[in-house]
């Protein structure tokens, strides 16, 4: 698992786990790392709140674009 530690506004830290190593994500590998549907996903990818690009017929999501996604949505909720 990769992990991206963050210093939350209470002074504690903040863990954002993804389920691989890889630098590159599947909507499913999204879907199951943030828990959200596929039609929510391609929601996000749509209004660009998440990052992706498209290798040949395969959509991917950049996992640093997963924890800038996770990132604005704890500070929005701050």
């Amino acid at each position: 698992m990769t992990s991206d530690t963050r210093t939350d506004h209470h002074g504690g830290h903040r863990e954002f786990l993804l389920p691989t190593t890889h630098q590159a994500l599947t909507v499913p590998e999204v879907m199951a790392a943030l828990r959200l549907s596929r039609f929510t996903v391609y929601n996000l990818i749509r209004s660009r709140a998440l990052r992706s690009f498209t290798e040949g017929h395969s959509r991917r999501i950049p996992a640093d674009g997963v924890r800038a996604y996770l990132e604005a949505k704890v500070e929005e909720a701050a």
